[in-house]
Formats: C-alpha cells, sequence, structure tokens
C-alpha cells in the first residue's frame, strides 16, 4: 500500500477513536475532581504540553477553536494546576480510556510498533502539540501506549490539516461548517455562521493537501507495513 493511500485510510482512525476518550464521562468527571469546570480540562490537558505560555500561544496551537474561548479556558486553568500537571492527567485518561475500550484480539504490541516509527521519524515543523505530545513519557501497556501514540498521529495530522485549510484559503470556522457544522458551538463560534456551500471546494483542497502532507511521514514504513497500520487501526475501532 503505498504512502498516500494509508494517510486517507488512516484519517478517520487517527481522529476518531482518540476522540473517544476526550470526549468521555470519566474524562471530565476527573476534571471535577481537580477542579476544573465544564470543559476546562479539554484546554488545559491537550494544550498543556506547551508548556506555562500565555493563553494565545495555546490559541494559535488549537487553531479551529474560537479564540476567545480558549483564553477563557486556559486562564481559568491556571487556577487549577500547572501546565504539566494537567497535561499528566489528560495523558492518564486516555490510557485509561484504552485499556477499558479498545477491543481485544489485535495485535497492539505490532500496532504500538509501527505507530512509534512514523512518530518518531515525524517532523515537528508547524506542529506544536505533536511534538510536546511526543515528549510526553509513554504508558507501557500495549493498549494504552497505542491510544497515547495514536493521539500523537492525530495531533501530527490535525496540524498538517490546520495549515492546508489556511493555505486553501479558508478560516478555521469555514472549515469547521463544511465538515462538522454539529461542532462549531461546543468549539465557541456563535451565530450566525456562514454557509458551508461555496467553501466546500476549498476544503476538499485541504484535505487532498492533509492526505499529501501525511503520506511523507507516512514514507518511514515499507508497502507492507503501512498496510498492516491500516489493518490493525481498523480493527482496534472494533468493539
Amino acid at each position: 500500500m503505498d504512502a498516500l493511500s494509508t494517510a486517507k485510510q488512516t484519517a478517520e482512525a487517527l481522529f476518531g477513536i482518540p476522540t473517544g476518550f476526550m470526549m468521555d464521562g470519566a474524562t471530565y468527571a476527573r476534571g471535577g475532581e481537580m477542579g476544573f469546570e465544564g470543559i476546562d480540562f479539554y484546554f488545559r490537558g491537550r494544550g498543556g504540553v506547551l508548556g506555562d505560555v500565555p493563553a494565545e500561544v495555546v490559541t494559535a496551537a488549537m487553531v479551529f477553536f474560537q479564540p476567545a474561548t480558549v483564553v477563557a479556558a486556559w486562564e481559568r486553568g491556571q487556577r487549577v494546576c500547572s501546565p504539566a500537571e494537567g497535561a499528566r492527567a489528560f495523558a492518564e485518561c486516555a490510557a485509561s480510556w484504552g485499556e477499558a475500550h479498545l477491543p481485544e484480539g489485535v495485535d497492539y504490541g505490532r500496532l504500538a510498533e509501527l505507530e512509534g516509527r512514523v512518530v518518531a521519524s515525524a517532523s515537528v515543523a508547524g506542529a506544536p502539540l505533536f511534538a510536546g505530545w511526543r515528549a510526553l513519557a509513554e504508558p507501557s501497556s500495549p493498549k494504552a501506549l497505542v491510544l497515547h501514540r495514536m493521539n500523537v498521529l492525530r495531533e501530527l495530522r490535525g496540524a498538517l490539516h490546520a495549515g492546508a485549510v489556511l493555505a486553501a484559503g479558508l478560516s478555521p470556522l469555514e472549515a469547521l461548517m463544511v465538515k462538522t457544522p454539529f461542532m462549531v458551538g461546543l468549539f465557541g463560534w456563535e451565530e450566525p455562521h456562514p454557509d458551508p456551500a461555496p467553501h466546500k471546494a476549498a476544503w476538499e483542497q485541504a484535505e487532498e493537501g492533509t492526505d499529501r502532507a501525511m503520506a511523507r511521514h507516512l514514507g518511514v514504513l515499507d508497502d507492507a507495513e503501512r498496510h498492516e497500520l491500516v489493518d490493525l487501526l481498523a480493527a482496534s475501532r472494533q468493539s
């Protein structure tokens, strides 16, 4: 399997599987125990890998969120814990979710190995959250490790997609309206929202650019290994 086909066929798994822990009630119960309000744990946890930075830096990395939403959540999070503590706690939630929700019967050792080679070799250029998550200590359990590295790769593809969206001349909100209009409120964007129809072609161009950029990083694997990666990720989505 060539690298471009692999990029296209792994996109949904890399986005969808880690989203499970980010949306899980247990994650936000843990955030509530720590003292976070609402989804503030998400911003502190995901963005905490950037370190003790101004809120605008986190906003720059979380491209698709309405800026004021990120700033307010980050500043509230400052009163709860350090960025490093938030990131560690969020990563622990990811590990716990992986242990509880990834299905049995998958060779997670092999999947973690393949993911790890892509993670280790990929450039961090333009991908600060990827760089930060890659630097975190990894869990040892195979399921937890697979989920952790999957989330690292999610941050890589997300950064590449953000760059492609902006290069295509789209605003973050326009891109969201094309791909996930049901999420714009959660991302902090208030009405009125733009009509997505005029932006669909540009978004498709950006998605193609994302696939090409991701394929460059998947080139570290050979054809047979990329086929394995696709199959193992697909198996890990089954419940």
